[in-house]
């Protein structure tokens, strides 16, 4: 796909980049807004849509529809493109809401007045119509949500009571089209791209080990699993698939380690292909528990952060052998842009925010830095930026956005009083051009920008180059908020600046305290 465009006028060639803008929702106590993606050219992101009162909003798998959900038991949907609202569904005692992955869908979740009202329906978002009703007890991680599609909203399915049941996607009118008899199924995973395979996980039960299975979703050989995986001491399971839909990463856990070494439990990772080439346990170089792992984009290397700390990571191919050493450290997180080229491994929870960048295509690092106290973090559609979050109500103080370059070099920062979400609009990052292409135009933009500028005067380019390129910066000493509040109100009351600018008024008083003790000591010594 040709995403850059060259156009010749005489002398002078132009390049005109076609590719998507990025987007980035950030909701806060009073709604959200959707500012314009980097790169800035003031340093400072534009709103493409004004702030919208709402407790919760999610976009669509493919980014093309916004959700949100609002206080008056009201449920609006927009259009990505135009920002406008497309339609609005008033659903009364709502406790969750979700989009199908190409928004052609809104599923809603109700609290059940008796167990015959069938509290979960699913709507047509084009015409507002409500297809299809069911009643759903409760509502966890495993259990929504309750009708499950694949991307491309091919395949449906939804786990019921001992069986998996699949849907007609053009026609839910038809009812339960199939079923797929699983006794004892506890967790369901479809693939994603393309939705050929199901994922099922049965726990432990009465001496029987726990299994995760593997089956076609189609009408035949459903009967038999493709693949099977069987495990004792087996507590929950995290089901990845990659994309192709042809290998399936377990992790599963235990709530009790046996070598007494965690207190967290233990925790393994298995790895299951749809044609039966492998079965079995991905070859850790380390003990210790499985922080993270994570597919590439083409679906055939992943990444997995494993072992006490300081944890290690490494790259495998899909045959389970490792083909890179990404070190060690303290780290329990991994993520893949979605371009493949570039990784981030990083501590985040109860670790330090240590940040490692490395260039997957050519096996180097390319920096590190920290971003301590992140609650979310990704990396733009795009693959050159990405963006950590400090959000609450995980964390109550120091809420915030920072977004780094893919070398780790910080490019934006903005706090918050308080901060509930911040999210990239999801595009496809085949919409973009190849990684090295966009870096060289951005910097050539830079260079153009930078001779306009020259001439401009010096504190800009300051504060340009401070904003850009700021490096990481230890963590402060907690203060408990009304602390903060005490200080905020002196400051307002004697007119002085926030805390760092406070300490360096101080600092500059001290300085010319002393020189006029020296100086009058010089002259107490010269009179003498």
């Amino acid at each position: 796909m040709l995403l850059h465009l060259i156009t010749i006028y005489g002398p002078v060639m132009a390049v005109v980049d076609t590719s998507p803008s990025l987007e980035i929702l950030v909701r806060g106590p009073d709604g959200f807004t959707v500012w314009t993606g980097p790169p800035y050219s003031n340093g400072q992101p534009g709103i493409k849509l004004e702030r919208i009162p709402c407790s919760n909003a999610k976009f669509s798998e493919d980014g093309c529809k916004l959700m949100v959900m609002k206080s008056d038991s009201v449920i609006s949907i927009y259009d990505c493109k135009s920002s406008k609202e497309l339609r609005s569904f008033e659903v009364p005692n709502i406790l969750g809401a979700t989009l199908s992955p190409c928004g052609t869908y809104l599923q809603t979740f109700q609290k059940a007045s008796s167990p015959q009202e069938k509290n979960v329906i699913l709507w047509k978002t084009e015409t507002g119509e409500s297809v299809y009703h069911l009643f759903q007890k409760n509502m966890t991680k495993t259990t929504w949500p309750s009708i499950r599609f694949c991307s491309d909203e091919a395949v449906a399915c939804r786990m019921a009571t001992n069986e998996i049941q699949f849907f007609d996607t053009g026609d839910f009118s038809k009812g339960i089209v199939n079923r797929l008899r699983i006794p004892g199924v506890a967790a369901v995973e479809l693939s994603k791209s393309p939705g050929t395979h199901v994922a099922v996980f049965v726990p432990e039960s009465k001496g029987i080990p726990g299994s995760v299975q593997i089956f076609v979703c189609g009408k035949d050989s459903q009967s038999q699993p493709v693949a099977r995986r069987s495990f004792f001491r087996c507590s929950t399971v995290q089901l990845n698939w990659n994309s192709g839909s042809t290998g399936l990463l377990v992790v599963v856990q235990s709530d009790v380690d046996k070598t007494n070494q965690s207190y967290y439990g233990e925790s393994k990772l298995n790895y299951l292909t749809t044609d039966g080439t492998h079965e079995g346990v991905v070859p850790l170089s380390k003990e210790g528990p499985v922080h993270d792992v994570q597919w590439s984009c083409s679906g055939s290397e992943f990444a997995a952060v494993y072992g006490f700390m300081p944890a290690k990571a490494t790259v495998f191919d899909k045959k389970c052998n490792p083909i890179l050493e990404l070190g060690t450290g303290p780290y329990n997180t991994v993520r893949w842009n979605p371009k493949g080229k570039f990784l981030c491994l990083a501590g985040f929870g109860n670790l330090p925010g240590d940040m490692a960048f490395w260039d997957y295509m050519e096996k180097r690092q390319l920096g590190t830095t920290k971003a301590e106290w992140s609650v979310t973090s990704e990396w733009s559609p795009d693959g050159r930026y990405f963006m950590t979050a400090t959000t609450a109500p995980r964390l109550q103080v120091d809420n915030g956005i920072k977004i780094f370059h893919h070398n780790g070099s910080l490019y934006f920062k903005q706090m918050f009083d308080k901060l509930y979400q911040a999210e990239w609009k999801p595009e496809s990052p085949y919409s973009f051009g190849d990684i090295a292409e966009l870096v060289k135009s951005v910097d050539s933009l830079k260079i153009e920008e930078n001779k306009k500028q020259g001439q401009g005067s010096k504190s800009s380019n300051t504060s340009a180059k401070s904003t850009s390129a700021n490096p990481p910066q230890k963590p402060a000493a907690y203060r408990p908020p009304h602390a903060k509040t005490a200080e905020a109100i002196q400051a307002e009351l004697f007119g002085r600046g926030p805390t760092q600018e406070m300490s360096k008024n101080a600092l500059k008083n001290m300085k010319k305290r002393e020189k006029q003790k020296e100086k009058k000591a010089a002259e107490a010594t010269s009179g003498s």
